[in-house]
């Protein structure tokens, strides 16, 4: 799916953050539109076109754009300087997210979205400050990742404040290894926010501190995390575990489940997530990939201990077809919608409405065993 586009850029200096409309709705910033009356877009910010640019110079916008097939009426979009006209939300999707900063203080062997040393988090401040006023009320659910969000400092702590005010109906995840947490002062300024409705999701990838420091290649991450966890439990912000799922992981999975369960009962929901083949997991496939259906058994043991103890548990990124049927109850479609595809195998599925598929780019690599059910 599409989330960016491109045309030329004209009389835009600075990002122009804002919601679209095709209609000319009063409640839009930017105008979609192949039409140059002047009385149309004049109360706009910014106009985008599939059109060479046919408006007046003091009218900012990108024109010659491909299309806007991706856009529905109330998106929110930013466009670039450089003609880059990224979508910010989507109204009907539930797969929405905000990047607060692509640094990071890990560098995991498999992550999806490896770190850029910049400082970008002024830039994204102000993108996302604009957009989470903008965003709709009813808005059901809303993702934060990175790299790691708490790098933004003070930033960090402003944005969620924002969604907090602006979107207190809203379920929010955001995506952390927790490792800041385990500076007191900062999981007690995230407790004294009160914010109920959102959860952290913290990977914790082995009962060994030495095997999770090498998947995350950094030392005494282990320690932080822990650390980070029980100093968030103590201030009562919700959590969940997340445990991506490889041939470092896999070995020690069960000894991790219960490790969990002796001593971080407190979290609210465990995650076992399958490998993503995007970011650095291909240059480290040879350490990671192992195929779904032979580590099965495995998982279901972890799976059904948790279960057995009375922990909330999913799995997420599985395919029915190599996942255990004791445990079909526990997975879940977890793919975002813009990265969410099926085998050639699966057009004959029975199960395909209820199987998580595949990411796209897992395409490459999957399981010898994906059929038909």
């Amino acid at each position: 799916m599409l989330l960016k586009t491109k045309g030329i850029a004209h009389g835009i200096d600075a990002p122009v953050v804002g919601r679209v409309t095709y209609t000319g709705a009063e409640n839009a910033e930017i105008l979609i539109s192949n039409d140059s009356t002047p009385d149309i877009f004049r109360r706009y910010r910014a106009v985008l076109s599939t059109q060479p640019k046919a408006f007046p110079d003091d009218m900012p916008g990108v024109f010659s754009i491909p299309g806007f097939e991706h856009l529905g009426e109330g998106d929110i979009v930013v466009a670039h300087s450089d003609g880059v006209v990224n979508t910010a939300y989507r109204v009907n999707s539930n797969h929405n997210f905000l990047l607060f900063t692509e640094r990071c203080n890990s560098n995991c062997l498999m992550c999806s979205q490896p770190p850029r040393d910049k400082d970008d988090t002024d830039y994204l401040y102000h993108l996302h400050s604009q957009t989470i006023p903008l965003i709709p009320k009813d808005c059901v659910e809303l993702g934060i990742t990175g790299g790691e969000p708490t790098l933004s400092g003070d930033r960090f702590f402003k944005l969620l404040g924002q969604v907090q005010q602006h979107l207190p109906e809203t379920e929010v995840h955001c995506l952390t290894n927790g490792r800041s947490f385990a500076w007191p002062e900062m999981a007690g300024r995230m407790g004294d926010m009160n914010y109920s409705r959102l959860m952290f999701g913290i990977p914790l990838y082995s009962d060994y501190p030495h095997q999770h420091d090498y998947i995350v290649q950094a030392e005494q991450a282990f320690n932080q995390t822990i650390k980070g966890l029980y100093n968030l439990a103590k201030r009562n912000v919700r959590i969940e575990l997340r445990i991506v799922l490889h041939q470092q992981t896999i070995p020690r999975l069960v000894k991790l489940a219960k490790f969990i369960y002796r001593n971080l009962p407190f979290a609210e929901h465990v995650t076992f997530m399958g490998l993503e083949h995007q970011g650095y997991t291909p240059f480290n496939i040879n350490k990671l990939w192992i195929d779904p259906v032979d580590y099965a058994p495995v998982l279901s043991e972890a799976v059904t201990y948790l279960a057995d103890m009375g922990m909330n548990v999913s799995v997420y990124n599985s395919q029915l077809c190599v996942t255990p049927p004791e445990i079909w109850d526990y997975t879940r479609k977890s793919i975002s919608d813009w990265k969410n595809v099926y085998h050639e195998a699966c057009k004959s599925c029975s199960m395909t409405d209820r199987c998580g598929g595949f990411f796209a780019s897992g395409m490459a690599r999957h399981s010898k065993a994906i059929h038909a059910i």
